[in-house]
């Protein structure tokens, strides 16, 4: 395995940072303001990210777009979109636009009258009911509704390499979250006084922002190797590379996201403050496709 990015996915993680640089929500506030929200969807719409699969892209692309949305907060439909594109793709079928459901709860629900669903090696399509209440505020969750109806057979390679991209996706989001949130705990550190200095020059402080980057560090090497197993190892092994990522990314991140708010002191626990966004984002991500250490055949504490 190369570690390094080609010049071409250098610039599609490029052009996807900038986008949620530009449009994603800098407050808490601006997650209600449904214009930006409507510049932010019609902006990858037209970047046709969300079809990813169907274009030909491998799993360490679609993982660098959804690393980068996570970052900033992206409150746009498109782990649910790209992975259904996936299933589309493996069907041999043209795709429809289209979300994905895990169990009785279909995510990134907004835009679409349907969601694809895996049961066993069986896709279906379920209908989408009223929205619910969801820790994610960056993502509308809503019920299934309606009678599942078969639209497809996958093979039982097909499905496990499917949950291998839908683990790696999810665990993306992790990385990119707990990015954000450090990012977001280290700028405060530089401009936050106290005592007549900077908190971050304080060792207890800076001492945990080094910590976080270490475990985000590990965490993007994991992330990577299980993003390129998805198309280059057997299925076993690009399960399994996926499950490791998405347990050790799933601890660290939290760690992280509960380290920032700690870091922004009483601010931390306010609504106003976009770190518990991120924490938000972290625990949906994490309880997506969740895996326990039972599921390893590999040791792991």
């Amino acid at each position: 395995m190369d570690v390094r990015l080609t010049s071409e996915q250098q610039q599609l993680h490029d052009a996807a940072a900038r986008l949620a640089d530009d449009f994603g929500p800098g407050s808490v506030a601006d997650l209600d303001d449904e214009s930006r929200r409507a510049r932010l969807a019609k902006t990858v719409d037209a970047t046709g990210w969300r079809s990813l699969r169907t274009d030909g892209a491998s799993g360490v692309e679609v993982a660098l777009v959804a690393e980068e949305f996570a970052r900033g907060l992206v409150d746009v439909p498109f782990l649910g979109p790209v992975l259904a594109d996936d299933l589309y793709r493996l069907l041999g079928t043209d795709p429809l636009p289209s979300s994905v459901a895990i169990g009785d709860v279909v995510i990134d629900a907004d835009g679409v009258g349907s969601a694809l669903r895996l049961a066993g090696t069986t896709v279906e399509s379920v209908g989408v009911g009223d929205a619910r209440d969801a820790a994610d505020l960056t993502r509308i969750s809503a019920a299934v509704s309606g009678t599942a109806e078969a639209v497809g057979e996958l093979t039982a390679e097909q499905a496990q390499r499917w949950y291998a991209l839908a683990l790696v996706v999810t665990t993306a989001e992790l990385v990119g979250a707990a990015r954000g949130t450090h990012t977001l705990a280290t700028e405060y550190a530089k401009v936050r006084e106290q005592y007549g200095a900077a908190i971050g020059s304080y060792q207890a402080v800076a001492h945990m922002l080094a910590e976080g980057l270490a475990l985000i560090e590990g965490s993007v090497s994991v992330l990577r190797h299980a993003a390129w197993a998805v198309d280059e190892l057997p299925v076993e092994q690009a399960v399994e590379a996926a499950r490791v990522a998405k347990i050790y990314c799933a601890r660290a991140a939290f760690t992280v996201a509960e380290m920032s708010i700690q870091v922004h002191g009483g601010i931390g626990n306010t609504w106003e403050c976009l770190a518990h966004i991120y924490l938000r984002r972290v625990l949906a991500a994490t309880e997506a496709w969740p895996v326990k250490l039972e599921e390893l055949t590999i040791g792991l504490s």
